[in-house]
């Protein structure tokens, strides 16, 4: 079994404002998708920092795509299937073609074998060209150029399924991690049944940022006082 690691909702709300006043403002986001349902409370804290002041606000469209699944045995840890289910999609003749020529922001919680992030990806990115097939005659969205980027809670370091284009992750042009953690089990407090009692488990357990840049939290002290 992994170890595990507990965010609380402060920690989700500071990594959104931190990465929101930060990385993600040169970005200039127009749009986000949701990938549900680990990215939508982070999408939504994400909206109130990335709005321009005076400004409207940014909308926010939602994807249901599953990759996870059950272990068999009594615990309730969840591990990375094979394949991808699309359970919720964005409509091609009306939410598709309201994509073309935006700074799109897909936002999930956790970069994990990356087949997720990859799926949705290419999937949109696809669906935008195709969109953009069926405009009419002389519509100048034809010509538009849509840029997607996305942004995670946490990556976990390790060797990753799936891939995103190079021009996206390389120098984290179109991608940003708030925190990098080790292949742990990471606790969220969305699917906590007693959040008292997850908060008290992440006073113990925090995330711990192995990046080595703005840690969140450091590994706990052994050092007896």
């Amino acid at each position: 079994m992994s170890q595990k690691q507990y965010a609380t909702y402060n920690d989700v709300h500071n990594l959104c404002k931190n990465s929101a006043n930060g990385p993600l403002k040169s970005f200039d986001i127009n749009l986000i998708i949701a990938i549900g349902g680990g990215g939508y409370i982070p999408a939504r804290i994400l909206r109130s920092f990335l709005k321009a002041p005076g400004g409207p606000n940014i909308p926010i469209q939602a994807i249901g795509l599953s990759l996870y699944e059950r272990l068999g045995t009594d615990n309730v840890e969840e591990v990375p299937g094979t394949k991808v289910t699309r359970l919720q999609w964005l409509d091609m003749n009306s939410s598709m073609a309201n994509l073309i020529g935006k700074n799109v922001l897909i936002v999930d919680e956790v970069d994990d074998t990356r087949t997720t992030l990859q799926y949705a990806v290419k999937e949109l990115e696809d669906d935008v060209k195709e969109a953009q097939k069926q405009l009419a005659p002389g519509d100048e969205r034809k010509n538009l150029k849509t840029n997607f980027f996305v942004f995670v809670l946490h990556n976990k370091d390790k060797p990753k399924k799936g891939e995103l284009p190079t021009d996206m992750t390389e120098n984290d042009q179109r991608y940003h991690a708030a925190v990098t953690t080790g292949d742990v089990w990471i606790c969220y407090p969305w699917e906590a049944e007693n959040i008292e009692e997850h908060d008290t488990l992440a006073k113990k357990s925090p995330i711990v940022d192995i990046s080595g840049k703005s840690p969140i939290a450091k590994e706990p002290s052994t050092e007896v006082v």
